[in-house]
């Protein structure tokens, strides 16, 4: 593999050296080296390291008068000349703390000529290789006969890209690597919103569709220079990947075959049979499609989910055999049971999401709310209104149901909408798409409801804030928590789901043990079960816990303890008190009274739904109000911590985030506001004449 780290990825915008960067380069070759590949490095950078450490030097040797006076830049070659060393210093440093041997090959255009010289570099790089030995090659610009060097493109290459597509030529390599400071080639400027991402690079069909933004901000020839290189390489039977030299792992997912960058390759028009559709074009259409179902009237609004409800139920039999299809190829994968579980459409569960989607057609009309009406001047009235969002974002993993959901709810709401399923769930999610769309009248278009099939193109659609408006993301803590890490779009969601059941030393006790066996056997799997439970000292003293703890040792509930409890309860203790099992598992822990309950969910909880049982009033109270959680019961099992148990018909999921929405997130979570003046001519004109009367005219109605 011969890869190329060009002056953008070699140095910050300061033109200072990325050491970060270049540290996660070596650690990748470092690996990639010790699993047998043979790798060629073809580094930029010693023109503009050469560069900042001559204007160090003129600093530091100038005197004040000197620095009154314009400074002219340095030599091209001069700076060359001295960046060269100290950038292989940096790479033999790096490369000797990994226990990696590195060597230099500077050259130029003109050796390669001589078919002598050409014959001597491969013999030599052979050699090298065979030893471990990553070969480092640059451009000798120091004693290049170029006249132009960074502008005269005449020659055998004119740069580092080009040399690379050189030597892979010359070396037969398998595979050349051209790192840039952006994700890859674009179909125009990068910073364009409209520039798309080119997965596979066609020279018949995108040679002429491109359009190149500035050259590099420190480097020759930027992305034009890549891709003349990669073209060249490709055509010459070496396959390319242009992507982004920012990430940490991008050589290793390019080895391990991720679609990530551009790809060229000389059969490349061979694989474009089946046309792509990319994820920009999904949310535009999603978008476009909001747009159309915003005009219907509420009743048009309202068929059309009494028209998925009857697709649906007409539907099952097919539904349910995809999801048997997906069920045992999760078996036979070794997913664990939580996530099977989840993924499991059991019996009459499409008749209750049928009828649940009747509930929420037959709501009042969530759009066009009046919230707020203010006369502001004699004739110049103003509201607040609800709107929908715009485009929503839904990633959620293994359970099928919750597309059906989501989808109602963005119906109902008025939104577009992308979803992306777990791979464990493709075939429900694809039947269950399908059937939804297609009941979707043309007016509308299907394309109001989008299915992500490919986890590659979530990167690109967490890019698309000017036109996805809010991304919920239902799923693990690390889905979560990468999704949060990559996008600026707003994300609405929750990250665990631990929550508590606090008995306290007053509480009923069948009615305690009731709602324990509920809050964690009713479906382990769920967000809203318990995965903790907090007892009062006084319980265990009296005996009273060992009724509850034999009662979930029999339903098959495996226990493990907090510090106290283990001791205490001789149980095996938890190697974290802040732990979701989404299993017949669960943690108990035993606390002094009310307010240890409250500080221990504080610390350890994640601010979904706990409960307490209690017969005292104020301790009730206590826990009710200072508990800092999106959901906290008194006397109720945490089950009900849901949607449709909440009347909202559905929800998208439960979120644990303090600002926009809190809970489970139905229709009211996926709308904003809007304000409408009406007037009849009025002016501001500096308020000259003006006078406000900011009367509320809700309040008088």
């Amino acid at each position: 593999m011969i890869l190329q780290v060009g002056t953008a990825v070699v140095t910050r915008g300061d033109g200072r050296l990325a050491l970060g960067r270049l540290g996660s380069l070596c650690e990748q070759l470092k690996d990639i080296n010790s699993q047998g590949y043979e790798v060629i490095l073809v580094t930029s950078g010693a023109v503009g390291l050469g560069r900042q450490r001559l204007r160090y030097r003129r600093l530091a040797n100038s005197s004040f008068a000197d620095l009154q006076n314009p400074q002219n830049d340095f030599d091209g070659k001069a700076c060359a000349a001295v960046g060269q060393s100290s950038l292989m210093a940096l790479y033999d440093a790096m490369f000797s703390q990994l226990d990696v041997t590195s060597s230099q090959l500077l050259v130029t255009d003109s050796v390669f000529r001589d078919e002598a010289f050409r014959k001597q570099l491969s013999e030599t790089v052979k050699s090298l290789l065979k030893l471990r030995v990553i070969p480092i090659f640059n451009e000798n610009d120091a004693v290049s006969t170029r006249k132009a060097p960074y502008e005269d493109s005449s020659g055998i290459f004119w740069d580092n890209d080009s040399l690379a597509g050189l030597l892979a030529l010359e070396l037969k390599a398998d595979l050349l690597v051209l790192l840039s400071d952006v994700e890859g080639l674009y179909s125009g400027p990068p910073t364009d919103p409209k520039s798309k991402l080119i997965r596979t690079y066609v020279k018949e069909k995108h040679h002429g569709e491109i359009t190149f933004g500035d050259k590099s901000r420190v480097g020759r020839g930027g992305m034009t220079a890549k891709v003349n290189a990669a073209v060249c390489a490709a055509y010459g039977g070496i396959p390319v990947v242009i992507t982004s030299g920012y990430a940490n792992d991008n050589i290793i997912k390019v080895l391990q075959g991720e679609r990530i960058g551009t790809v060229f390759h000389q059969d490349a028009h061979l694989w474009t049979l089946v046309k792509e559709e990319c994820a920009r074009d999904l949310a535009f259409s999603a978008r476009e499609c909001s747009r159309k179902l915003r005009a219907l009237n509420s009743q048009d609004r309202r068929q059309i989910l009494l028209d998925v409800a009857d697709a649906l139920e007409a539907n099952e039999s097919d539904i349910l055999a995809e999801n048997e299809a997906d069920i045992a190829a999760a078996q036979e994968a070794g997913y664990d049971m939580a996530l099977i579980a989840r993924l499991a459409l059991k019996p009459g569960k499409i008749s209750a999401l049928a009828k649940s989607m009747r509930q929420l057609a037959d709501m009042e009309e969530p759009i066009g709310q009046v919230l707020q009406k203010t006369e502001v001047a004699d004739g110049l009235v103003l509201e607040k209104v609800t709107c929908p969002l715009g485009v929503l974002l839904v990633v959620f993993e293994s359970r099928p149901d919750a597309l059906v959901q989501i989808a109602s709810l963005a119906i109902q709401s008025r939104n577009g909408l992308l979803l992306k399923g777990g791979k464990e769930a493709k075939r429900s999610n694809a039947i269950l798409h399908k059937v939804i769309t297609k009941a979707i009248p043309d007016t509308v278009g299907g394309e109001l409801i989008g299915l992500v099939t490919s986890r590659d193109d979530i990167p690109d659609l967490l890019k698309l804030d000017d036109v996805i408006d809010l991304v919920i993301p239902r799923g693990s803590n690390k889905l979560v928590s990468q999704i949060k890490e990559s996008t600026k779009i707003p994300v609405l969601g929750h990250a665990d789901g631990i929550c508590h059941v606090y008995i306290d030393k007053s509480a009923n006790l069948e009615m305690a043990k009731r709602i324990v066996h509920d809050a964690k056997t009713d479906y382990p799997a769920a967000c809203n079960a318990m995965e903790t439970l907090l007892v009062h000292q006084d319980l265990f003293n009296n005996g009273q816990l060992n009724e509850i703890i034999t009662q979930l040792r029999e339903s098959g509930v495996t226990l493990y303890g907090g510090p106290h409890a283990a001791v205490l309860l001789n149980l095996s203790e938890t190697t974290t008190l802040h732990h979701e099992y989404s299993s017949m598992a669960c943690t108990v822990e035993i606390v002094d009274d009310v307010h240890a309950a409250v500080d221990h969910v504080h610390v350890y909880g994640s601010g979904h739904t706990e409960c307490i049982v209690t017969e005292d009033h104020e301790v009730a109270e206590y826990f009710l109000s200072q508990v800092d959680s999106a959901a906290v019961f008194h006397n109720a099992s945490t089950r009900f911590c849901d949607g449709a148990r909440f009347g909202l018909g559905a929800e998208v999921g439960i979120s644990t985030s303090r600002i926009h929405a809190r809970g489970p997130v139905g229709v009211e979570g996926l709308l904003t506001t809007r304000w409408t003046l009406r007037g009849n001519g009025q002016i501001v004109d500096g308020d000259n004449g003006v006078e406000y009367t900011h009367k509320n005219l809700l309040q008088s109605s």
